[in-house]
């Protein structure tokens, strides 16, 4: 996957911070809730532009779901403490964007190890550092931190068993990016997903196959999860996913019709909108098209992935 030119990169991640901000309205940002014995979650605040953090504490120590941001590490880790003394021995990075890997050496300070998918592991080699410079021009926390890489990585699976909690590591195949982790509690029957599903106007696109990603989202609903913590936004059941899947296939349905009527990048802009306003009219997936500036990115990625030319700025 080719990054986009790194001022433009830059641009994107400014202006998603920008529309995060804008949607705050869930009353759990901030708040920790134990979803099930020894199973908690944590709404990440989106004017810090974290990310949602999970966390099971097994027999003799604390896994951490997420590394967030450097600042997020820092609010989530105490508030770990608060409900266990157990030490934190694993987090996992569900995938290598900023938001869920930069708090990786804040966690290995307070004693994790930090554990990722093989492709994930070589994106953060491949790209971690570029993305570290740019990321801490506008971010201190960034600045005050460093780099660090998982140490641990794996391939398909990994699992962590203690008898009585079960902490699977699935990788699925290609979708948000392409070293997705979705992390499934078995006996709870919880699904963390990192951003391969969220819940509301989220989805950043631009190292994602999001064909591949509908059918991710279609294994993800084969575990059946009862309940679903999102990378993003607040937590809720199965139709998380479904939603998320019903947005998805909606954006790519909208996009080819733009490309078999041959319109150019500067049309396929104009044309967002519009095609934004059809799916606002379908109740499980208009929540994703909240924001008008990041819809229109998205369009243009997906029209970039159908063989399209990028939109103009």
């Amino acid at each position: 996957m080719i990054l986009p030119p790194m001022p433009r990169f830059r641009l994107l991640l400014l202006a998603s911070l920008s529309l995060f901000a804008a949607t705050v309205a869930s009353a759990q940002v901030g708040a920790v809730q134990n979803i099930a014995p020894g199973v908690y979650f944590h709404e990440g605040d989106p004017r810090l532009g974290t990310c949602n953090n999970g966390w099971v504490v097994m027999d003799d120590y604390v896994f951490g779901v997420d590394a967030n941001y450097p600042v997020g590490a820092k609010v989530v880790i105490p508030k770990i403490r608060a409900t266990t003394p157990k030490p934190i021995r694993f987090v996992v990075d569900t995938h290598f964007h900023p938001d869920h890997s930069f708090g990786n050496q804040v966690w290995a300070d307070a004693g994790a190890e930090v554990i990722a998918q093989a492709t994930t592991l070589g994106e953060l080699r491949r790209t971690g550092a570029a993305r570290w410079a740019e990321s801490a021009k506008d971010r201190p926390d960034v600045a005050g931190s460093r780099l660090r890489l998982p140490g641990i990585s794996y391939q398909d699976s990994m699992a962590f068993d203690d008898g009585m909690h079960r902490v699977e590591l699935r990788f699925l195949g290609p979708g948000h990016t392409h070293g997705d982790t979705l992390v499934w509690l078995p006996h709870e029957r919880i699904l963390f997903t990192g951003d391969v599903c969220v819940n509301g106007s989220f989805n950043y696109l631009h190292d994602s196959d999001v064909a591949a990603w509908i059918g991710l989202l279609e294994k993800a609903k084969q575990l059946g999860a009862l309940k679903v913590c999102p990378g993003h936004g607040p937590m809720g059941g199965p139709e998380i996913i479904e939603d998320q899947q019903r947005y998805f296939v909606e954006l790519l349905k909208g996009v080819r019709e733009f490309v078999a009527a041959g319109k150019t990048p500067a049309q396929v802009k104009a044309a967002a909108p519009t095609l934004a306003t059809r799916i606002k009219a379908i109740p499980q997936a208009a929540r994703f098209v909240a924001n008008a500036f990041w819809f229109t990115q998205s369009v243009g990625e997906v029209y970039v992935q159908l063989g399209g030319q990028p939109l103009p700025d």
